[in-house]
């Protein structure tokens, strides 16, 4: 089934936003019905030219565009560099994998999936930059590379499942690192209050 991927993980963070997640948390009530909207739209599309673009891939856009709009100017300038170079990194995958497909060691998904995460980790330093840079510049080099392909006369589907599955896959990762980087923190004060909990003991 097409999509597959992206259903089970955007599921899976409904599921977690709506019945797990703090209620009084600023976040929940934004995101859920953000991934529940994109969830119902995701296979529904506008036919520009001859490219189907899939209203998912907009949604999330422009949502991301809004989100990056409300902050300082510095940070709008620095995000669009960065939305930039992962633009940017998402066209030069795809041609290398039009004109040399034998570097494409695993699964695509999970290649395109592991090398945007690892950039956008380099480049932002929290979870919610990150994947507002992750949508904004994987989408924008949606847009680029249907650009360039319509140069050679092929058509391209936009915003698909196939960029969708790869855009869950990256955010299920940055979730995870996220985890990861906190529950970190949390082992580390819990360490340090037990050093004291013991130096007052003795």
């Amino acid at each position: 089934m097409d999509g597959y991927m992206f259903y089970w993980i955007f599921w899976l963070f409904w599921v977690y936003l709506t019945f797990i997640v703090n209620k009084q948390n600023p976040y929940r009530f934004k995101l859920s019905a953000l991934i529940l909207v994109t969830i119902i739209v995701s296979n529904s599309y506008l036919t520009i030219g001859q490219n189907k673009v899939f209203i998912g891939g907009i949604f999330l856009l422009v949502f991301a565009y809004w989100e990056i709009s409300k902050q300082k100017l510095s940070a709008i300038i620095y995000l669009s560099i960065c939305s930039l170079i992962l633009s940017i990194s998402y066209i030069t995958f795809q041609l290398f994998e039009i004109f040399d497909p034998i570097w494409i060691l695993f699964k695509r998904e999970w290649m395109l999936a592991i090398i945007i995460g690892y950039l956008s980790m380099l480049l932002q330093k929290t979870l919610k930059r990150r994947l507002l840079m992750v949508v904004c510049g994987m989408m924008q080099g949606e847009i680029f590379y249907a650009y360039i392909v319509n140069r050679l006369e092929f058509p391209y589907e936009i915003g698909s499942f196939d960029y969708l599955n790869v855009l869950s896959l990256t955010a299920l990762l940055l979730s995870g690192w996220n985890l990861l980087e906190h529950s970190g923190s949390v082992l580390q004060q819990l360490f340090h209050l037990q050093e004291k909990a013991k130096q007052k003991s003795s």
